[in-house]
């Protein structure tokens, strides 16, 4: 997996921080977006999402390329809906059988009987999926028989309110492996550029009661500490 924030708002902290000011003050956002101190902009916006006035941290947006990763983690992804996404397609992109790669959950890879399994029948699927190509078969036919475990690249834009809900979610220890890595990396990316948005990212037990019930991992305080030391 290759995480990489390739572009964000500028200062994304400072923007919504003159936001948050807009509404309180007379001047302009431009006036407050520069007269602001450091100190007085941080401060405010902690109290201001402190106080659950989220809006404003729509104003800051991140974008994040995305490879290597599968059609499994994708199909989970893309449920977010108040995002922007371009994956690479499997209808206008063939693959040769060295170019055809797959995603080996860590599980069968620490399992050599289920590992040749797997690794067997992704040979076969690329055998098949070739064999369709010469015979004709158009690749967005021939795809068809590829599976969840197909690797591919996607680019993904969020905005800093629905990436904390989405670190929220994805981050907790029950999110499926691949996902919960990608949104950690996520996270540690975000963090370095936007530290006050994202200082008490994570999954929902950093900010409250764990709302698993039963189902909690029970490892609150460590998932806390992880979170909070997370660069």
């Amino acid at each position: 997996m290759e995480v990489k924030l390739i572009a964000h708002t500028p200062d994304p902290d400072r923007v919504c921080a003159a936001a948050a000011f807009t509404s309180w003050k007379k001047k302009t956002t431009a006036e407050l977006f520069e007269d602001l101190s450091d100190k007085e902009a941080m401060d405010f916006l902690r109290m201001v999402i402190g106080l659950g006035h989220v809006s404003v941290t729509e104003h800051a947006t991140f974008t994040f390329s995305i490879s290597g990763v599968s059609r499994a983690l994708t199909h989970q992804l893309v449920r977010h809906r108040i995002a922007s996404y371009t994956q690479q397609s499997q209808r206008y992109v063939k693959f040769s059988p060295e170019e055809l790669r797959y995603i080996t959950p860590p599980t069968i890879k620490g399992n050599k009987e289920a590992e040749e399994e797997y690794t067997s029948v992704m040979a076969e699927i690329s055998n098949a999926y070739q064999k369709l190509l010469n015979l004709g078969i158009p690749p967005e036919d021939a795809r068809f028989v590829l599976p969840n475990a197909a690797a591919t690249n996607i680019v993904v834009t969020m905005n800093a309110r629905e990436l904390t809900h989405f670190f929220r979610l994805r981050t907790c220890e029950r999110t499926q492996w691949e996902l919960r890595e990608l949104a950690t990396e996520m996270l540690r990316q975000v963090k370095r550029v936007a530290p006050v948005l994202f200082e008490n990212g994570g999954p929902n037990c950093m900010v409250g009661p764990c709302p698993e019930g039963k189902l909690t991992c029970g490892k609150i305080e460590e998932v806390r500490k992880k979170f909070r030391e997370l660069k």
